[in-house]
């Protein structure tokens, strides 16, 4: 049935049309973009994933910011603890050089000043952005990755750069801490200036020594007696005290008095072995009665003990950040406190740097561990005039102690200073070493940690493209085709719009 009032033909046509033109919109809308999804209308679900990442790209950029700043940090550091292993190096070289005695230690004492000086300088300087690495202990962390969970929550994972505190700072002892002189052990409260002695008693009762024969060794140096017609019990004990005086063993002399040998030890961190043979062998009985005196002595054999005394230090006990020790004696104090990480022969270290820098004539230290229990000690030894009273404490809650503590309190123009100096120099070249040997690890780890930031970002750029970009070849090829099809939808409905006219030939 043919009608002037409704053309279906043509709106069937019309309708195709605009399809057909909406198609073409929507793919020009993609060249024009180059998205296939510009908005959350084009497709909801993947146009809020793609938000999600870009919103992740753009927190990597930021994390990306942050490791650049941290490894910046990190690099001016590591730059000045290699600055100052190489001052310490060549203050080494001073101080060997101060051990002979030949020399003008006052003018070497000028040099290791300025170094000192100059290390103190570039401590000072060494901040990026006003953040230093090496002053201080808190450690920093830097913002290094985010991590989202399946349920998308979002958390931040940081990397832990610790500081490496360089510094010759003192630090704070918190005298009303807890009480933790128990972790130390003192030997004696009076450090003495006096040798320690072994004596061995001769048969004395006159007796005719014609066939006696005996061995005293000391310090593993052996000699022999073979007694004489007529010599008695003194004329041994004479004998082996010259024969032992002209031995020359350092720090070991010998007098007789009567039937009495006393063997002395001044040796300040050395003990000095005895040992005896020839509890018989004579008429008149034993040669030898007795061997005693201070130190582990047996009837045979035994040790003369040294003469400093010794601060020995817990095998059992935590050291944790804070935590002060200090020992008085010769009118002065002398404190370390521990750091994070620190154990107790970082304290030995610390107290024998802070003892050595007082200056109190006549005293030298020694650092060392007890092979049997590998408890830490700290000896003290007194060559002066007068004995010392010494008393031990300890407390928590400090600020610690800088770790080149006691550096700018060397002075090798004395004989002691610069021994003393020469043991601790290695001490504070490796800890200056260690905390450039840190911050290297940590700026490669920030810098593989940037790399992976960086090609992480890119993933997720590619991975946010294949979702939301525009393939542009195709979207070419569609255009001509919509555009053929355009036309061709035109021609239809003109064509349709034309069929009412042929119901005017009805009426002719």
């Amino acid at each position: 049935m043919a009608s002037i009032l409704t053309n279906t033909s043509a709106m069937v046509a019309l309708q195709n049309l605009r399809s057909i033109n909406a198609s073409l919109v929507e793919t020009q809308n993609h060249i024009a973009t180059g998205k296939k999804i510009a908005t959350a209308k084009d497709n909801s679900a993947i146009w809020a994933v793609s938000k999600v990442l870009e919103s992740d790209v753009r927190s990597f950029s930021a994390i990306t910011d942050s490791l650049n700043l941290g490894e910046s940090t990190v690099a001016v550091g590591r730059q000045a603890a290699e600055t100052v292993s190489d001052l310490l190096t060549e203050l080494k070289g001073n101080i060997v050089a101060s051990q002979e005695e030949n020399i003008d230690r006052s003018k070497i004492q000028a040099d290791i000043d300025a170094k000192v000086g100059q290390i103190e300088s570039i401590i000072s300087a060494a901040q990026f952005n006003g953040l230093s690495l090496v002053q201080g202990t808190d450690s920093i962390s830097i913002l290094g990755s985010l991590q989202r969970d399946g349920s998308g929550v979002v958390s931040a994972s940081d990397i832990t750069v610790n500081r490496a505190d360089l510094t010759t700072n003192a630090g704070t002892y918190n005298s009303s801490g807890t009480d933790l002189s128990p972790n130390v052990t003192l030997s004696n409260a009076t450090i003495a200036d006096t040798a320690n002695t072994a004596i061995v008693t001769f048969n004395g009762s006159g007796a005719d020594y014609s066939a006696a024969t005996a061995s005293i060794t000391v310090a593993g140096v052996q000699i022999d007696y073979t007694g004489a017609a007529s010599e008695t019990e003194t004329d041994a004990a004479s004998y082996f005290a010259g024969q032992i005086n002209a031995l020359g063993i350092e720090g070991v002399t010998a007098s007789a008095t009567g039937a009495g040998l006393t063997i002395s030890s001044t040796r300040s961190f050395d003990t000095a072995d005895v040992e005896v043979s020839g509890l018989g062998g004579n008429a008149a009985g034993t040669v030898i009665t007795s061997l005693n005196g201070t130190g582990s002595l047996s009837l045979t054999s035994g040790t003369i003990d040294q003469r400093a005394e010794s601060l020995t230090f817990s095998t059992s006990a935590a050291v944790n950040d804070g935590d002060g020790y200090q020992v008085s004696f010769g009118g002065s104090v002398f404190r370390y406190i521990a750091g994070p990480g620190e154990s107790f022969q970082d304290i030995a270290r610390g107290l024998k740097a802070a003892v050595d820098a007082g200056g109190v004539s006549g005293v030298t230290t020694q650092v060392s561990q007890d092979a049997t229990t590998g408890a830490w000690v700290l000896s003290v030894d007194n060559s002066s005039a007068s004995s010392l009273t010494a008393v031990i404490d300890g407390r928590d809650g400090g600020v610690a102690s800088g770790g080149l503590f006691g550096l700018d309190g060397i002075d090798v123009t004395t004989d002691e200073g610069a021994s003393a100096a020469l043991d601790n120099i290695d001490t504070f070249l490796n800890t200056a070493i260690n905390a450039a040997a840190t911050f290297g690890s940590s700026q490669t780890r920030i810098g593989l940690q940037s790399e992976f930031v960086s090609k992480l970002t890119d993933s997720l750029k590619t991975g946010i493209g294949s979702l939301i970009d525009a393939d542009l070849e195709a979207a070419s090829a569609r255009l001509q085709a919509l555009q053929v099809q355009q036309q061709l939808g035109v021609q239809s409905l003109s064509i349709a719009n034309q069929a009412p006219q042929s119901i005017l030939a009805l009426f002719r």
